[in-house]
């Protein structure tokens, strides 16, 4: 299958590629710069590296390096400085996730192409009852004052619930939540909930993000995996922090 990674230079979406890469697949990045990429991605047959600014894009282009894949992964994000977190773009998830949509409707693909959206266990799955205390809403409700990387989370993820919803012509996504990111060199054990066991806000549990780039290469590469997941937004923990 052929897969389209956007964020592909973050420290996630490097782990994604690469995860792709052994399990076979032809990889197409979008990412600004080839600087900071792995020497062997620019080397290897089964890589297509797209030099570009996702949103400066045109409808055409975007149409056009969408063309012919099988899934799309988003595993982009805010840098964390002054101007990553409150400079422009804003809305770099969101704008990204509606304008890759958009390019796979255009397409009008015979199948539907899955698309994942890596997001964070600070966001709610409005689609099922997920209680939090009162204490983490008024955290949350700060974070949406305060950092626009939550809220442009927020609308990423509740762009695919409600536009594009559950059951679209051409388009079946999954947005994975991952709690704390960590560095790890392997892929440990980790658990997959539909939703979060632990508070995201006083009771973190950690995520690798190997781990991360693991299960959704295999969202990708197994179809099983991805019928149970479809639609809805899984919550992933290192088994090793489950029990502390």
């Amino acid at each position: 299958m052929t897969i389209l990674v956007a964020g592909a230079s973050g420290a996630t979406g490097k782990q994604l590629v690469n995860q792709l890469l052994i399990l076979g697949h032809q990889v197409k990045v979008i990412v600004r710069s080839l600087e900071n990429l792995p020497e062997s991605w620019k080397s290897n047959d089964n890589m297509q590296i797209i030099v570009a600014s996702i949103l400066k894009l045109s409808d055409e282009e975007m149409s056009t390096h969408v063309s012919g894949c099988h899934a799309i992964a988003s595993c982009l994000g805010h840098t964390l400085s002054w101007k990553g977190i409150y400079g422009r773009p804003r809305k770099l998830v969101t704008d990204a996730t509606r304008r890759l949509c958009h390019a796979i409707k255009s397409n009008n693909p015979e199948k539907p192409i899955k698309y994942l959206l890596m997001n964070t266990t600070g966001n709610r799955n409005r689609d099922l009852n997920e209680p939090i205390s009162i204490a983490q809403k008024c955290i949350v409700g700060l974070l949406r004052l305060l950092l626009p990387p939550h809220v442009d989370n927020e609308k990423a993820a509740d762009y695919l619930r409600v536009q594009i919803g559950q059951h679209h012509e051409h388009i079946e996504w999954v947005a994975v939540r991952p709690d704390s990111l960590i560095n790890e060199d392997d892929v440990t054990e980790y658990e997959i909930h539909p939703s979060p066991i632990r508070s995201a806000i006083f009771n973190a549990g950690k995520t690798s993000r190997i781990n991360v780039g693991n299960f959704m290469a295999n969202l990708v590469h197994d179809n099983d995996l991805w019928n149970k997941w479809k639609g809805q937004m899984p919550v992933i923990y290192n088994t090793s922090y489950q029990t502390q």
